[in-house]
């Protein structure tokens, strides 16, 4: 496997929160919080387990059913998203793997967000423009903002 393909496998972004571990914890997995800074402002469907769904609006993009992996409150969560393929489960072989990890630093926390997989997935052509590398490598540097904004909007 050559530098650039590795590279082009893996999205990781890093940000400073200022909101303690439990708040960024539940903008993360509760579901009216996951649809307010993801979704359509509507509460995200969310059952919070290994093997449960939680199912993502990305509006024009398509409704994506993500397949939760770890549940570890407050410092690790991960789904299987399968955004080449909106309306199907996640599951292996047409999904990737997004982790957080959250970890306090003062009174704040840093946020570390993985998205990797991108390499061992068929993405149809016309979902390139919303399901690569290069789209996701975008989509989360928004996305990490997006959080960082509305955990620290959240009364304490």
């Amino acid at each position: 496997m050559n530098k650039e393909h590795v590279e082009k496998d893996r999205v990781e972004k890093e940000i400073t929160i200022a909101a303690p571990v439990e708040r960024v914890w539940a903008v993360l997995t509760e579901p009216e919080h996951v649809g307010s800074w993801f979704g359509q402002g509507e509460p995200t469907p969310v059952d919070l387990r290994p093997g449960g769904t939680m199912i993502l609006d990305h509006g024009e993009y398509g409704l994506f059913r993500t397949t939760i992996v770890e549940v570890d409150p407050p410092h690790r969560f991960s789904y299987r998203w399968a955004s080449a393929y909106p309306g199907e489960q996640a599951v292996d072989g047409n999904s990737t793997l997004v982790e957080f990890t959250l970890v306090p630093e003062g009174d704040g926390t840093r946020l570390k967000v993985v998205e990797a997989g991108f390499a061992s997935i068929a993405i149809p052509e016309e979902r390139r423009d919303t399901a690569s590398y290069e789209s996701h490598e975008g989509g989360w540097t928004d996305q990490v903002v997006n959080i960082r904004k509305y955990a620290e909007q959240l009364p304490a």
